[in-house]
C-alpha cells in the first residue's frame, strides 16, 4: 500500500509534502504516538528515524519528525508534530514503539524535549559532568561553550540475590578502542543482565554542522565513523542532490556502488578475522585476515590517496575518475583477498571446537530485531528480510540488485556465516560493475538549493539515514543515524543467558562504532 493511501486512514493527519520516495504529514502531539503505533503494528511499516529541530523562532515550537520505512512501496513515511516550546513534551512512541527508545532518551537530553510515559530517561547522551538544563542542539547554545562541571547521578542497573555479583567492563579496555562501560550482573559466569554505557566522547557534529556549507560538512561526514568513510559520504550526497533535484551520470553511480562494496569488502574481511582470531583464540584466522585487509586497505592508498575509501564520492558525482589501469588493480586485489580469505574460514569452519564458540551463542531472536529496530547484517541474520540496496535502490543497485543474504538462527554463526556470503555477492558486484562501467561523465553541475531530504545507504555496517534541510544555502538541521544507533542496545536482548568470555564474541559478531553513535 502506497504511504498516501495508508496515512489517509488518519483523519488526524494532513499530509503538506510529496515527493518521489517521501510522503509527510502532520499530526498533532498527542496523536503522534498513537498512529506511530498503527503504522508499525496494523501495515508493518519501521521507524527508522526519530529526530527534532529548534523552529522556537519561527513558531515558538520545536518539530519533532519520526520517518517510517514503507519497504513494500519503496518510501519513507514522515509524521511530523510541534512542541511549543514553553510546555515541550509529547506522548512518548517507545510506550508502543520499543525501537524509539534510545531516540526519545537522545531527543531528552540534546532539545530538552520529554517523551511523557518512557520508561526509562535515564540520561543517554550526558554525563554525570554535564549540567542539569543543558541542551547542546537548541540554536541558543553555542558550539563552543564551556560548561560548569556537574555531578548528576547516573543509576545503572542492579540485579540482588544470594551468589549474583557485578563486573564492571571499561570504558578504558585493554585493546586500542574507543571507550565503552558495560556492566554484568552475573551468577557465576552466567550472564543475568547486560548494560552498556557509552557517549564518553562526543563530538558535536550536528551542531558543528550548522550553518555550514554543503561541502564545508563533507569532510564532517566521512569522519563520522573512520570505517564507513564512503557509506556516509554517499548517503550525505545523495540527499543534497535530492534536494537539487538531480540526476548524477551513470559512470558516477557505478563507481560510488563500487566503492561501497569496497568499503564492505574490507570491513566484512575485517570481521571475519576479528570474531574468527581475536574473539576465539583461533590465531590463525586473525594472522591471515588482517594480513587480507591490510592488502585491500593497501589498495586505498593506491587509488585514492588514504586507507579509507575516503574523498572520492562528493555532490554531484566524483571528485575523480578511476584509469583502466586503476580498475584492472581494484579488480585483481579483490579477487586475491577474497579466495584466500574464503579458504582461511574455511579452514576455521572444519573445526569443531570453533563451531563450539559460534554456534549457538548470543542469540539474537527475529522478534526482538524487528521490536528494537535492527538494522543490517545484524537483522538480517535473524531473519529480518531488509536492505536498502534492494528496497530503496540508489547508485547503480536498481540496474544491478544486489541478493539480500539472510540467516534465521540468530547466533554468532549466522552473523559469520552472513558476512561470508555477503563477501561472495560483494565479489560478485565488484567484477560486474568492473566488466561492465560506463563510459562517461563523472560529475553533474549542481546547484545547492533549500529544502528538506533524506539519503539512505545499506552500509556494510547496515542502514545509515541522513535528515537534512538546507536553509539559506547552508546547513540548517544535519541528523545523521549511525546503524549502530538502532543496534548497541541489542546487548541488552543476546547478552543474558550466556556466559562472560563469550561476550566479546558476541561483541565482535555485532561490530558496533563507538564513533558513529557518539556523533
Amino acid at each position: 500500500m502506497k504511504s498516501v493511501e495508508i496515512i489517509a486512514e488518519f483523519q488526524e493527519a494532513r499530509t503538506t509534502y510529496e515527493a518521489p520516495g517521501i510522503v509527510r504529514a502532520e499530526v498533532s502531539r498527542n496523536d503522534l504516538s498513537r498512529i506511530a503505533a498503527a503504522l508499525v503494528g496494523r501495515h508493518g511499516l519501521a521507524l527508522s528515524l526519530l529526530f527534532a529541530a529548534d523552529n522556537r523562532q519561527e513558531k515558538h515550537a520545536f518539530e519533532l519528525h519520526a520517518v517510517f520505512s514503507n519497504d513494500a512501496a519503496h518510501e519513507r513515511l514522515v509524521l511530523s508534530a510541534e512542541v511549543p516550546e514553553q510546555d515541550a513534551w509529547y506522548s512518548s512512541i517507545t510506550a508502543t514503539v520499543a525501537a524509539a527508545h534510545w531516540y526519545e532518551r537522545y531527543l531528552h537530553d540534546m532539545f530538552g524535549i520529554e517523551p511523557k510515559g518512557h520508561p526509562d530517561l535515564r540520561r543517554l547522551i550526558h554525563h554525570e559532568n554535564v549540567p542539569e538544563g543543558t541542551f547542546p542542539l537548541r540554536k541558543d547554545f553555542a558550539w563552543n561553550a564551556k560548561m560548569e562541571h556537574a555531578d548528576v547521578p547516573y543509576p545503572m542497573q542492579h540485579v540482588e540475590g544470594e551468589g549474583i555479583y557485578e563486573i564492571p567492563v571499561g570504558p578504558i579496555h585493554a585493546g586500542v578502542i574507543e571507550p565503552g562501560h558495560f556492566r554484568f550482573n552475573v551468577a557465576g559466569e552466567r550472564i543475568i543482565n547486560l548494560e552498556g554505557k557509552l557517549f564518553f566522547t562526543h563530538k558535536g557534529v550536528e551542531k558543528i554542522l550548522e550553518g555550514k556549507t554543503v561541502g564545508e560538512g563533507l569532510p564532517f561526514i566521512e569522519r563520522l565513523s573512520g570505517d564507513m568513510a564512503a557509506a556516509n559520504a554517499l548517503a550525505y550526497c545523495q540527499a543534497v542532490e535530492a534536494i537539487a533535484g538531480i540526476e548524477i551520470p551513470k559512470r558516477a553511480k557505478m563507481l560510488r556502488s563500487l566503492l561501497n562494496e569496497l568499503e564492505r569488502m574490507t570491513m566484512h574481511v575485517h570481521d571475519l578475522a576479528n570474531i574468527g582470531g581475536m574473539g576465539t583464540g583461533y590465531s590463525f584466522v586473525a594472522a591471515n585476515g588482517f594480513r587480507i585487509k591490510e592488502r585491500i586497505m593497501r589498495l586505498s592508498a593506491r587509488v585514492l590517496g588514504n586507507r579509507f575509501w575516503r574523498g572520492m564520492i562528493v555532490p554531484g558525482g566524483l571528485s575523480q575518475d578511476f584509469t583502466k589501469e586503476q580498475l584492472q588493480d581494484i579488480l585483481e586485489t579483490a579477487k586475491e583477498a577474497y579466495w584466500e580469505m574464503r579458504e582461511v574460514v574455511e579452514l576455521a569452519l572444519a573445526s569443531d571446537g570453533f563451531l563450539d564458540r559460534l554456534q549457538t551463542t548470543g542469540v539474537l531472536p527475529k522478534e526482538a530485531a524487528l521490536a528494537f529496530g535492527a538494522v543490517g547484517l545484524s537483522a538480517r541474520a535473524s531473519g529480518v528480510d531488509r536492505d536498502v540496496r534492494r528496497d530503496y535502490p540508489y547508485a547503480a543497485y536498481g540496474e544491478y540488485p544486489m541478493p539480500v543474504v539472510t540467516k534465521n538462527t540468530g547466533d554468532v554463526y549466522a552473523r559469520y556465516k552472513a558476512r561470508l556470503d555477503e563477501l561472495e555477492q560483494t565479489m560478485g558486484f565488484i567484477e560486474k560493475m568492473v566488466s561492465e562501467m560506463a563510459d562517461g561523465e563523472i560529475m553533474t553541475a549542481i546547484e545547492i538549493k533549500d529544502g528538506f531530504a533524506i539519503g539512505a545507504v545499506e552500509s556494510w555496517r547496515g542502514e545509515i539515514l541522513y535528515a537534512l534541510e538546507i536553509k539559506d544555502g547552508v546547513i540548517e538541521r544535519c541528523f545523521p543515524r549511525d546503524p549502530s544507533f538502532c543496534n548497541w542496545a541489542l546487548f541488552g536482548i543476546l547478552g543474558p543467558g550466556n556466559i562472560v568470555p563469550d561476550f566479546p564474541i558476541c561483541n565482535k559478531s555485532l561490530n558496533l562504532s563507538y564513533s558513529g553513535t557518539d556523533m
